[in-house]
């Protein structure tokens, strides 16, 4: 069977009420939840969401890694983690950014996602540049065969709308 790609649009708003099939979550390694949009799914989700990261994830999550949990009261139906590098912390390898994005189109043609809404992985408080974080989102997203259909870049305020919207050209 042939594999396309995703159609890519940018949207500004809030990802925990994006009524998709999966939701991807910029997550920490514990997997317990955190701040940012890590902080947001955890609270939207409600308790579900950690029991399933405790249940499926008792070691947390590697740093470029992605895997699945509910989403528990979220519209959607699943979330997808991934580990995203904290480039503050000296984690600068690119690689590790964009295998969050082909890994989480894998994880949702696991599960027969077709919808998926996505943010900009480590552009927050892990400090990836802007720029270049929706560079790699767009370029990781285009390239990468997937079953999924559509694929929402969530900008959680002007500048990142601003960098996603340059990168999709």
């Amino acid at each position: 069977m042939s594999r396309d790609r995703a159609d890519l649009a940018v949207v500004r708003g809030d990802i925990t009420a994006q009524d998709v099939d999966a939701v991807v979550n910029a997550a920490n390694r514990g997997m317990r939840g955190g701040g940012g949009v890590d902080g947001a799914i955890h609270a939207a989700g409600g308790p579900a969401v950690l029991e399933d990261c405790r249940r499926r994830f008792p070691d947390g999550l590697a740093t470029g890694r992605a895997g699945w949990t509910t989403a528990g009261d979220l519209p959607a139906r699943w979330v997808i983690h991934v580990v995203g590098p904290d480039h503050r912390a000296g984690e600068t390898d690119r690689s590790l950014l964009t295998s969050c994005y082909a890994g989480a189109l894998a994880v949702a043609d696991e599960l027969g996602a077709r919808s998926v809404a996505v943010p900009l992985v480590s552009a927050g408080t892990y400090g990836w540049p802007l720029e270049d974080a929706a560079a790699a989102a767009v370029d990781t997203l285009r390239s990468t065969p997937t079953e999924v259909r559509e694929v929402r870049l969530v900008a959680y305020d002007a500048r990142a709308e601003q960098a996603l919207r340059a990168a999709l050209g």
